[in-house]
């Protein structure tokens, strides 16, 4: 049975520790081949069900306490962009369905889903009507589907996170409420990051923070003048890329290494080169934890190896770390007694 009915639910486990959330359906998805780069629409949830169930059992056995519906960019506006609103139901509906059947299955909490729309104007009234409408229909199909959570993530407009607030309290859940923060720390609609949450907190938010665009090096310095700013629980998701104080955002990566990318720009199916390692992300989640972040993840580009690090950096052994590495009895780097010591000496050569 799912967390909501059967364990603690989702702010008691924040009350008693770490909770982690896997986050980069979009990415990894497209990586496999199920969903196409660019509009970035999650097609495969009906096309394809097999493989979003799949990664999301992968992302509870690596350890995320969390299943989140895969309905990023699975609302009105972006479905348009593509000619197939008619799907815009059953897509919902699907994604929450094989999300709440793996939370089930694993014990995990299950998490509806509200994004950033893309067509939100700070100065125009009618985009925020528009806003919330896409935001209503969106959850009220969740609704029915029991969530312990819900998660409204990547605002790059305060104003647009605070309809988020105003529309995910129908649900009556706790409410994760997260800001892509993008060159400049502050929204496009020009608030000041910290502020941004204190707003969002006063509007009702439980958890409030940052998540994708940036990587682990240049999300950290912006979490303790959250963790200052706010007395709720702080949510960090970065992107798994090596994002510097030059270059932010992984769209702000450029790779001189490489001459025949499009555009010259390796976001967002060129970044291999920048990828982090999945000691980088451990380190962040530690680093982060001791700031007091306690909800963490990883956002596009993670793959479950990242998010069973953050597990192991945060003190959990999930049902993947049967598989950690361990090179003692590799062939030529091992340190067992079994591992042929001609082969031993032979590793300076490799």
């Amino acid at each position: 049975m799912s967390a909501n009915a059967s364990g603690p639910g989702f702010m008691q486990r924040l009350a008693e520790g770490p909770v982690i959330c896997a986050e980069g359906y979009l990415f990894e998805l497209e990586r496999r081949g199920f969903l196409q780069a660019g509009a970035f629409v999650p097609i495969v949830v009906l096309e394809n069900p097999d493989a979003v169930r799949q990664l999301h059992v992968e992302f509870a056995r690596a350890g995320s306490d969390i299943i989140e519906a895969f309905t990023y960019y699975g609302h009105r506006e972006k479905l348009r962009l593509i000619g197939m609103e008619e799907v815009l139901e059953p897509l919902n509906r699907q994604a929450l369905q094989i999300a709440k059947d793996v939370a089930d299955e694993t014990g995990t909490l299950l998490a509806a889903n509200i994004c950033n729309t893309n067509i939100f104007e700070a100065d125009d009234p009618e985009t925020h009507a528009k806003v919330r409408a896409i935001f209503d229909e969106q959850l009220a199909w969740a609704a029915e589907f029991s969530p312990d959570l819900v998660i409204a993530e990547t605002f790059s407009f305060t104003g647009e996170a605070m309809i988020a607030v105003e529309a995910c309290k129908v649900l009556g859940v706790p409410m994760v409420v997260t800001m892509a923060v993008h060159a400049h720390p502050t929204s496009m609609d020009g608030v000041d990051l910290n502020e941004t949450c204190r707003m969002l907190e006063g509007a009702g938010a439980d958890v409030v923070g940052v998540n994708c665009i940036r990587g682990p090096d240049s999300m950290l310095p912006l979490l303790q003048g959250i963790r200052d700013a706010v007395s709720c629980p702080v949510a960090a998701l970065p992107v798994p890329y090596r994002t510097t104080d030059a270059m932010p955002t992984f769209q702000s990566l450029r790779d001189p290494g490489c001459h025949c990318i499009p555009d010259d720009r390796p976001f967002p199916v060129a970044l291999d080169p920048f990828t982090c390692n999945r000691y980088e992300l451990a380190e962040f989640a530690k680093a982060a934890y001791a700031m007091g972040v306690n909800y963490l993840g990883v956002c596009c580009g993670a793959g479950p190896h990242h998010i069973r690090a953050v597990a192991e950096a945060l003190g959990r052994r999930p049902e993947a770390s049967r598989f950690s590495p361990d090179m003692s009895k590799h062939a030529f780097f091992g340190t067992d007694a079994a591992v042929p010591e001609g082969y031993k000496k032979r590793a300076s050569l490799l």
